[in-house]
């Protein structure tokens, strides 16, 4: 999980409880959860120390087949699904909020904070000696203190991070509806614990349905609107992981997911751009969502980031605005934000990828319109096409074969009316 940018896991110094008020009953029972859990955990892992065989490869594998057919477009988000849910979390990491706004900290080293440790036990132990681990948690996440609240929501997020069988058996102990609440929690710490949970429970495909039956996509895009760079990043990747299910497609955009999508992508980080990228790929396969796109304005940033040869996002933004191509509001919009020159730009100086995805756009523009034709042979269009059709890929010859034969129909018309 996206743990990297968070700031989970502190040093020592960190364990200490500040807060204006002290809260002796939220403490002691922060206190008494974190002893018991690591008390069970070591029980456990001494009698059990055979590793369970991890099933990642498979599901991840599933997730990358999904984006085969746009390889630039899904190499970033298999790839960065399997880093959420292997890699272990470095410390001392920003989450990306303001300086300003100090968390109140946990008031024990626990769990979270022997993260190294509590990852090799549960590495360890079954499912089945850990579900009074995990029922420890869910009945965390209904505590009257935000203190234990985040502190559930953090340990189970560790808890479905690497395994598929914990995040059954998480999922089966009622976590999801006592987690979605927490997506509109206040506290910014608490609010990125349960959505990146959330996250990775939604990459079993059997958690996706109770994710979303229990009404959390509503609650996953107010997290896009409000939440930090890390919650909205991870809010629009739970997003797409719920959005491999076809019939979530239509009920995310409907539940408003596409203007803050589009916001993550006119001012997120690189790395929120790409998430919201990948996402908007996904969710922009049927028209109605394609619609909503054009409408919130994501045209214009695609333009911008499909002109920005060399940063990885270029290519991924011609996948998106080729899908918007196939709607005429989507052409219009493309041919207005000055998209055909961005094109012809990316045909003579883009990667073999991008020259493909680029002469497939075109084709999408000038297929049934005289006038974009024009346009493209007033931005110098042709020689790089001519380039092209000899020197590219196969897919980039065939494609640039076809525009040029749609070049060259006007001057046809017009030599055959003037005979």
């Amino acid at each position: 999980m996206r743990t990297i940018r968070s700031c989970l896991y502190q040093d020592d110094h960190s364990c200490s409880f500040i807060s204006s008020v002290p809260d002796k009953s939220a403490c002691v029972s922060e206190n008494l959860t974190d002893s018991v859990i690591d008390m069970r955990l070591g029980e456990l892992a001494t009698r059990n120390n055979k590793p369970v065989k991890s099933e990642e490869e498979e599901e991840f594998l599933d997730i990358s087949l999904v984006f085969s057919d746009f390889s630039a477009c899904s190499s970033d988000i298999s790839g960065e699904l399997w880093r959420l849910a292997t890699l272990p979390s470095p410390e001392n990491v920003s989450s990306g909020v303001s300086n300003d706004v100090e968390p109140v900290l946990e008031p024990c080293m626990g769990f979270l904070q022997r993260e190294n440790f509590s990852t090799e036990i549960i590495e360890s132990i079954s499912p089945e000696d850990l579900q009074p681990t995990v029922k420890i948690c869910v009945d965390g996440l209904k505590s009257p203190s935000v203190a234990v609240k985040r502190s559930a929501a953090a340990k189970l997020r560790l808890l479905a991070k690497n395994r598929s069988d914990n995040r059954a058996l998480i999922g089966e102990s009622g976590a999801v509806p006592a987690l979605i609440p927490l997506l509109r929690c206040s506290d910014p710490w608490t609010q990125e614990h349960a959505v990146t949970a959330l996250l990775n429970l939604s990459l079993l495909e059997e958690n996706k349905k109770l994710i979303t039956d229990a009404g959390a996509v509503k609650s996953l895009v107010y997290v896009l609107k409000t939440g930090t760079e890390t919650s909205k990043q991870n809010a629009a990747c739970a997003l797409l992981s719920l959005a491999l299910v076809e019939e979530n497609k239509s009920s995310i955009g409907v539940c408003g997911a596409i203007p803050p999508l589009v916001s993550l992508l006119l001012n997120g980080s690189s790395r929120g751009k790409k998430d919201a990228l990948t996402t908007l790929y996904k969710l922009c396969s049927i028209k109605p969502n394609k619609e909503r796109a054009v409408t919130a304005g994501a045209v214009k940033p695609l333009v911008g980031l499909a002109a920005e040869q060399g940063t990885g996002m270029s290519e991924k933004a011609m996948v998106v605005l080729s899908s918007l191509a196939a709607i005429e509001e989507g052409r219009e919009a493309i041919v207005e934000e000055g998209g055909i020159p961005v094109f012809v730009e990316a045909i003579e100086d883009g990667s073999v990828k991008g020259k493909e995805f680029a002469v497939l756009t075109l084709l999408q523009l000038c297929a049934d319109s005289v006038r974009n034709r024009g346009l493209l042979v007033r931005e110098g269009g042709i020689p790089p096409l001519v380039a092209l059709s000899q020197n590219g890929s196969v897919k980039a010859k065939h494609k640039a074969e076809t525009l040029l034969g749609y070049l060259r129909e006007p001057r046809q018309e017009r030599c055959s009316s003037s005979l």
